[in-house]
């Protein structure tokens, strides 16, 4: 066989693999369009750091203490599905210790309670890919909770360059924590290279979840905060809600289970009972869906293509760079739709120093076209709320948060997502909160005390090579966002 023959048959074996993997079909159970349920007993929380005058700073964060209220009275299920869980952090700033606080409350309601079922589901970053020891998996594992790093491998690449070399080559030989000798870039104990082989296929399950029982219901919370030290003075948003639709997170939290190969029975069972007994929801304030992947994004453009020249639309959100999403923003704006867009700056992650790709890319889009945008005021933390509100001329407050960054790796299939959609009257405590924590971090802008956003001048950006940059980084997948 001639080199020309091998060369063109290894080509050929890496675009079908690359394609394949790409288009093939999704686990079942994954991008879940969840019917709309009665909203019961929910509260919004939010999490915000303040940076004073005066050079000091203080947090007013609502949802890790929430969440570890709810494990401490759980008496039969805590089910956690957390990306990011683990005790990284940049020094030089104080963070919570949220790691530790989530592991620690876990441990000690099993003792309390040891017939408790609880259920921990994570991305394999925190192991960096099984190439390293996460303290806290250990700590849980030996305290009888079972914990399940997410098997990403039946999910579609995100990144098809790579991850058709990376299957090809490279897969076969798993990951150990034995034999390392690369930097660990999150912890001390050293790592394999094929950790750092397995992390340019940029896929995670990035969601962000909690179901507990609440004396005779069950409760969910979702949210955009990790169980991470050095996320722990982030900006984020949170909804807490009991009713029917905590069965749809749980059928969601089934398949991920099931797509990494393990069995749920307390799952099987719980969802049956909620499905041949459903009680009239007579107490509810509003409705909520469930929505996990693509249906996010979905429900994201309906929500937008719908809204009416006069009406409020307004987006918090980490990362905003989904074209579709970004065609719709500027159609909105068009027809006369009233659009206000926070972004985060994309300055910095975690002590390092970003180049601003893709919030100030898409920014300059929309400030071109005349939608106001404004960056949120951050020193090292990070402007983390993934939130879409419409407020119509006429009807209720919609909503949409959770996990998912509206990027085509968050909304296209490629990542693990949870959100949550909710129709509220616009007088409502939810509707209230959700438009009191963006309307706080819009109006108090320089000169005011704290100092929460900037004009889109502090941050703009009109290069068009970094623009360009953006644009082939989406459609590829050669990022993180």
């Amino acid at each position: 066989m001639s080199l020309k023959v091998l060369l063109a048959l290894i080509i050929l074996t890496l675009v079908g693999v690359g394609l394949y993997h790409s288009y093939k079909p999704l686990p079942p159970g994954i991008s879940h369009n969840g019917d709309t349920y009665p909203l019961n007993d929910a509260t919004l929380l939010t999490d915000s750091t303040y940076h004073h005058s005066d050079g000091s700073e203080t947090r007013d964060h609502e949802i890790f203490d929430e969440i570890l209220r709810l494990i401490s009275q759980a008496q039969s299920l805590i089910l956690v599905d957390m990306f990011l869980f683990n005790g990284s952090s940049p020094e030089g700033v104080e963070h919570r210790r949220l790691s530790e606080q989530l592991t620690q409350a876990l441990i000690n309601r099993k003792a309390e309670r040891p017939k408790l079922e609880i259920i921990v589901i994570s991305d394999p970053l925190n192991t960096l890919y099984g190439g390293s020891v996460s303290p806290w998996f250990q700590a849980l594992r030996q305290a009888g909770i079972a914990v399940t790093e997410t098997n990403l491998r039946p999910l579609r690449d995100s990144n098809p360059t790579w991850s058709a070399i990376w299957r090809v080559c490279c897969q076969w030989f798993g990951n150990n924590s034995e034999g390392g000798w690369l930097p660990n870039a999150l912890g001390t104990a050293p790592v394999t290279v094929r950790s750092y082989l397995a992390l340019p296929n940029f896929k995670a399950n990035h969601r962000k979840i909690l179901v507990t029982d609440e004396g005779d219901k069950l409760r969910a919370l979702i949210t955009s905060a990790n169980p991470h030290d050095g996320s722990s003075r982030h900006s984020n948003i949170a909804i807490s809600f009991t009713g029917s639709a905590v069965t749809d997170v749980l059928k969601t939290e089934q398949a991920v289970l099931a797509m990494s190969g393990q069995p749920s029975p307390i799952l099987d069972e719980l969802i049956n009972q909620t499905a041949s007994h459903r009680p009239p929801d007579e107490s509810a304030a509003g409705t909520v869906a469930i929505k996990t992947e693509s249906a996010i994004r979905d429900t994201a453009l309906e929500m937008i293509i719908k809204a009416e020249s006069g009406s409020h639309l307004d987006l918090a959100f980490f990362y905003l760079s989904h074209r579709e999403i970004v065609a719709a923003l500027l159609d909105a704006h068009d027809r006369g739709v009233r659009l206000r867009v926070l972004l985060d700056a994309n300055n910095e992650a975690f002590g390092h120093q970003k180049s601003g790709i893709p919030n100030r890319q898409v920014a300059l889009e929309l400030h071109t076209a005349g939608i106001p945008v404004r960056w949120c005021n951050t020193f090292g933390e990070q402007c983390h709320s993934k939130l879409l509100m419409l407020r119509p001329l006429v009807g209720p407050t919609e909503v949409l948060l959770g996990s998912a960054n509206f990027t085509r790796r968050n909304l296209d299939d490629l990542n693990l997502e949870t959100n949550a959609w909710l129709a509220v009257p616009a007088g409502s405590e939810v509707a209230t909160k959700s438009v009191s924590f963006f309307e706080t971090q819009w109006q108090s802008g320089p000169g005011s005390d704290p100092v929460l956003s900037l004009p889109y001048e502090r941050w703009a950006d009109e290069s068009r090579l970094r623009y360009w940059r953006y644009r082939v980084m989406e459609a590829t997948g050669l990022s993180t966002f």
